[in-house]
């Protein structure tokens, strides 16, 4: 298997996140601390930087982190809408737009202030509602080395199918091996 190819601005509909071996995107409470501060791929967030055109997220994790600022450590500056039921109690933040509308739409808005760049989509109820429509091009997912045991799984439709997917970076269907070992354990 071989690294991802750098992302272009082409227009997609990206489900974008960070995950744990054990399916979590965010720890108990939307907890982040558990991600490492960098990335082992030098220029990955300058290459997402420049491809995104906006960014839609979900009102969870807007409560947990509303700070419009703080998406990409801060460099991020362009618009960012949150899909929400309850618009009307949200605090006004700049470059923040509340949406309260059908997810397709809220695509087609997030697309049109996009620019012809990528939307990243940073919610996995929001992602799960594309995934199920045949609304997102793509996911992008970082995987790293540690159990959460508890939080926001990516993914979760309990009593669902599954849903097939595509390795981009690699044969289409191929198993990914990983070897992990417990941190300061010596394996058998």
């Amino acid at each position: 298997m071989r690294d991802t190819t750098p992302r272009t601005a082409a227009g997609k509909v990206l489900w974008h996140f960070s995950m744990s071996l054990d399916g979590f995107v965010a720890g108990p409470g939307h907890r982040m601390d558990w991600m490492p501060a960098a990335t082992n791929r030098p220029g990955l967030v300058e290459e997402y930087l420049q491809t995104t055109g906006a960014v839609l997220g979900g009102r969870d994790g807007w409560d947990a982190f509303p700070d419009a600022r703080a998406v990409y450590g801060g460099a991020w500056s362009g618009p960012v809408f949150v899909l929400t039921h309850h618009p009307e109690d949200a605090e006004p933040a700049d470059g923040v737009t509340f949406l309260s509308c059908d997810v397709a739409d809220a695509v087609q808005i997030a697309r049109s202030a996009a620019g012809g760049k990528n939307v990243e989509v940073l919610s996995p109820t929001i992602g799960r509602q594309l995934l199920a429509r045949g609304l997102l091009d793509e996911m992008d997912l970082h995987v790293l080395p540690v159990l959460l045991g508890d939080g926001v799984r990516l993914y979760d439709a309990p009593g669902g199918s599954p849903v097939p997917l595509e390795l981009d970076n690699g044969d289409p269907v191929e198993e990914i091996n990983l070897r992990c070992r417990p941190v300061g354990q010596l394996s058998g």
